[in-house]
C-alpha cells in the first residue's frame, strides 16, 4: 500500500469510529404536583367546654394557648374553626386524633362523645 492508500483507509476508519454527534435533547425536568392542603374543622357543640377544646388543641396540634384560645373563640362564634391546614394524611390522622380524645370530663350531664371534626380542601 502506498501512502496515499493509506492515508485514505486511516481517513475511512476515522470516519467509521468517529461518535455519531446527536442532537442533544434536553428533557424538561419533570413537573411535580404539589398534594392539596385540607382544612381541619372543628365544630361547635354544646359537650364540650372552652378549656376542653382549648387543652385538647394545645395537645394534639402544638398550640400556644394564645392560639388555641383564638381557635376555640372562632370555633365558639362562627360555629366552626379551622385547627390546622395540612396535607391530606396529616390531616384525616388530626381528625381521628380529635375524634378518639373522648369526651369532655368536666360536664357531667354530657352525652359523652367527641368533638366533630371534618376536612375541608383548601381552594
Amino acid at each position: 500500500m502506498n501512502d496515499v492508500e493509506m492515508a485514505s483507509a486511516a481517513a475511512a476508519t476515522a470516519v467509521v469510529d468517529a461518535p455519531r454527534k446527536r442532537a442533544q435533547v434536553k428533557k424538561a425536568p419533570p413537573v411535580t404536583k404539589r398534594e392539596p392542603n385540607f382544612n381541619v374543622v372543628i365544630w361547635n357543640d354544646n359537650e364540650h367546654t372552652p378549656e376542653y377544646v382549648i387543652e385538647m388543641l394545645m395537645r394534639i396540634f402544638g398550640h400556644s394557648g394564645a392560639k388555641a384560645y383564638d381557635i376555640t373563640w372562632q370555633i365558639d362564634r362562627m360555629g366552626k374553626g379551622i385547627a390546622c391546614t395540612c396535607h391530606r394524611e396529616l390531616a384525616e390522622l388530626r381528625r381521628e386524633q380529635i375524634r378518639s380524645y373522648g369526651a369532655d370530663y368536666s360536664i357531667a350531664d354530657a352525652q359523652r362523645v367527641s368533638m366533630r371534626a371534618t376536612l375541608e380542601p383548601v381552594g
